[in-house]
């Protein structure tokens, strides 16, 4: 993934408020032997600091490519838009377009986990996570009503090891060329504008906040 300076994240606190209320993403390994990378579609719990829990079915073929050993990356994407070459030119057949988009991708150390505890274990808190209101009975290795359906899953617990982060949304350009933008997004109010606009104001006021000579994700000064 390409990041360009100024839509690099502020800092760690920006990509980890930003990936706190996202929980579904792609999980991504090497082929083996030769064959093409293994992508899944998951819901994961992300812990907010450095590990990621899930659970996949156990004929699921990624686990031969997590088996071999190499990182995995999980990647999770949001509050995309297509902007028009009409917004972004004085005349519009000049006007290039482009694609507003936050993604998040995580490189990580895989471990396998497939002793019952561990995988009630994983269990318990992804439940909790997805299902707060509750509902779902006990889950133990030994006892409720999913540890005979144990057998059929193996968990995963990511060590995360880097982080790319990205926010896409013009940040190199003007305040008033963004609002132009924005407010374009608000009249075309397709699925989708409503939260990329929102985060192209919430950058905008972060430039807005941030001191005088910090303000380098967005001028292109680090």
């Amino acid at each position: 993934m390409l990041i360009h300076p100024w839509d690099a994240a502020h800092d760690d606190h920006e990509w980890r408020d930003w990936l706190r209320t996202r929980d579904f993403g792609q999980l991504a390994a090497n082929g083996v032997d030769g064959g093409p990378p293994v992508v899944v579609p998951t819901h994961f719990l992300f812990d907010g600091d450095g590990e990621i829990l899930l659970h996949l079915a156990r004929p699921n073929p990624i686990w031969a490519a997590l088996e071999a050993g190499s990182p995995v990356v999980v990647s999770v994407y949001g509050d995309y838009a297509y902007i028009p070459s009409g917004w972004r030119a004085d005349v519009p057949e000049n006007g290039v377009p482009t694609s507003y988009y936050a993604s998040v991708q995580l490189t990580c150390r895989a471990r396998i986990v497939d002793d019952k505890e561990g995988k009630a274990e994983i269990l318990r808190r992804q439940l909790a996570h997805h299902q707060p209101e509750g509902g779902y009975g006990e889950v133990a290795a030994d006892a409720g009503p999913y540890h005979r359906n144990l057998s059929a899953i193996r968990g995963l617990r990511l060590e995360v090891l880097g982080v790319r982060a990205k926010f896409k949304y013009d940040n190199q350009r003007p305040v008033e060329f963004r609002e132009r933008v924005a407010a374009g997004l608000a009249e075309r109010d397709l699925p989708g504008d409503a939260d990329a606009r929102s985060q192209q104001l919430r950058r905008i006021a972060c430039l807005a906040d941030m001191p005088v000579g910090s303000a380098g994700a967005e001028t292109g000064g680090r």
